[in-house]
């Protein structure tokens, strides 16, 4: 059967203020009718840029300069509006990496669907509106009738996926293209995501073209896995063959890099196993009876724990279980509505959020933030965004000593010194994780609330973050209060894990047995979404190694 998406040799080119950058370098790839094919890799390797070619997508900063694009068997490499048109929305379509940024922000989400349908068929608007209703069905959106007039913000980030979703298989297209598609989702609403995905292709005779990061999830959902290295296919093969037996020295750090139900923190990175973390013994933070309301609602009900010193304490849950609030809470940026918080057995949580930064307990408890790049000041260097809280919190002055303090807790996070000049848009995701890092281990702080630290971050970058946490923490002696909803994160990084559910505790104990052993249903069912190397079906070809067509740059 011949392929349905064909791509042979694409190359692309940027053009930018330093010249001409190649993001493609020779691309060659297929799909064939009803297959999913996953395309994994790092931030910069071309998938994105793969599947915005085949789209007819791209910036326009950028061109194809060589090879070519078939789809059912027609060259649209440089088609033109006429013939792309009829194509994109109902022969292909997308769903993009972001999907509040995606959805029209001043449209109710059923209209924005109907739109699609009426930009394509010649229905009424009222049928329009029926399909759309039974789309938002068929994604199992609950309360489809009501959500057909609400706008994207009033919607979850899941919810805005599944509108997305509805949006892109309105009219049945052969070819459906999902950019990075769970990015940022807890592992039960990327689980429901991924299988809504997963029946809705099969049960529509599509083809899935899936572009993600994430190695467990293209193990579990694709037949077939390309893998993309700085602009080129550098291997392909069956999920269990590649991740089984890589045979490209990059598939091998990718898979090494990516965490495992038996993975450890230093095997992440190719280290000998430490010793393992000694608690102190010594309380920290004690969490009674913590109550937080929003409007009425309580966001967090009645949860109580401790900490000791030197201890890593991971909360997980679904979104809207309330471990953000709690550690908001924790850090003292919101007020709690009723309990206790106590820190070295001083109570903080009386004291209101809109003074606390005055208080001596400031410096004492620090937060690294989810969004590294929304959590910098984008006009501070990176210099200032950790001289920052030293200034403020420790009246440091200009001088030698501020530029020593920060050039050392730099050189702490493995940030070299030359790029202390830069500003956060001149940086990668992993080094504006290690200003952030740096930031907040300035001024010397006992306890470290880490809201997702990793989260979005590629598999090698976030390997390298958790080592650096980890390090941190054995030579520092901190505390860590450890958010996540990446379950085999919190399990290699904290000795013991508290589960929430709808603000809520319904478990905690050691991780080691409670990640092996879960007494509550919930956690049962948060661990069988976690998505893992195992794939479903039977391996059907040997790797092939792709040679590459030039030499890397150095």
């Amino acid at each position: 059967m011949s392929a349905l998406l064909e791509v042979e040799g694409l190359r692309v080119e940027f053009g930018t203020r330093h010249g001409v950058v190649e993001a493609l370098k020779g691309v060659s790839l297929s799909v064939g009718p009803s297959e999913t094919l996953g395309i994994v890799g790092e931030s910069g390797s071309g998938k994105s840029v793969t599947a915005f070619c085949v789209m007819r997508l791209l910036d326009r900063a950028g061109r194809i300069s060589g090879g070519r694009i078939r789809f059912r068997g027609e060259d649209i490499t440089r088609a033109g509006r006429r013939v792309l048109a009829p194509l994109r929305g109902a022969a292909m379509s997308m769903i993009f990496q972001n999907p509040r940024a995606a959805l029209n922000p001043i449209r109710p989400v059923g209209a924005q669907i109907a739109d699609v349908i009426r930009a394509h068929e010649a229905v009424s608007a009222r049928e329009a509106r029926d399909r759309a209703l039974a789309l938002l069905e068929a994604v199992r959106i609950r309360e489809p009738a009501r959500r057909l007039e609400a706008y994207p913000h009033e919607l979850s980030g899941g919810m805005c996926q599944r509108v997305m979703i509805a949006m892109a298989i309105a009219c049945e297209p052969s070819l459906l293209i999902a950019d990075e598609p769970t990015t940022g989702l807890d592992v039960t609403t990327q689980r429901a995501v991924m299988e809504l995905l997963a029946e809705t292709t099969a049960r529509r005779g599509m083809a899935m073209l899936l572009i993600t990061h994430d190695l467990g999830l293209a193990a579990q959902y694709c037949g077939r896995i390309a893998v993309m290295e700085q602009g080129q296919v550098v291997e392909e093969a069956a999920p269990d063959r590649l991740f089984g037996a890589p045979r490209h020295a990059y598939t091998q750090r990718l898979v090494a890099a990516s965490p495992r139900r038996d993975s450890s923190v230093a095997g992440l990175v190719g280290e000998r196993e430490p010793e393992p973390v000694t608690s102190s013994g010594r309380r920290l933070l004690e969490v009674a009876g913590l109550r937080k309301e929003f409007g009425g609602a309580a966001a967090v009900e009645g949860v109580s724990f401790h900490l000791d010193a030197g201890e890593s304490l991971g909360l997980v849950g679904e979104s809207g279980s309330g471990k953000s609030t709690i550690s908001r809470l924790v850090c003292r940026l919101l007020d709690p509505t009723a309990g206790s918080i106590r820190f070295e057995g001083e109570e903080i949580g009386a004291i209101p959020a809109g003074r606390f930064h005055k208080s001596r307990w400031r410096r004492e408890i620090q937060l690294v933030f989810q969004d590294h790049g929304e959590s910098l000041n984008p006009r501070f260097s990176a210099f200032d965004c950790i001289a920052d809280p030293l200034r403020r919190l420790l009246g440091m002055r200009e001088g030698a000593q501020l530029r020593a303090r920060v050039e050392e807790c730099a050189k702490r996070v493995g940030l070299p010194g030359e790029l202390l000049g830069r500003f956060p848009h001149q940086l990668s995701g992993g080094q504006k994780a290690r200003v952030g890092i740096a930031r907040a281990i300035a001024p010397e702080p006992r306890l470290l609330v880490l809201d997702e630290p990793t989260a979005a971050l590629d598999v090698s970058v976030q390997a390298v973050v958790l080592h650096l946490l980890d390090r941190l923490r054995r030579e520092e002696g901190l505390a860590y209060l450890f958010v996540s909803h990446d379950l085999n994160v919190v399990r290699m990084m904290c000795e013991r894990t508290i589960v929430l559910q709808a603000g809520r505790v319904v478990e905690e104990g050691r991780s080691e047995a409670l990640f092996a052993a879960p007494k509550a249903g919930y956690t049962r069912e948060l661990l069988a979404a976690i998505p893992h190397f195992e794939p479903r079906g039977e391996p059907e070809a040997e790797p092939v190694l792709i040679q590459r067509t030039q030499p890397m740059p150095g």
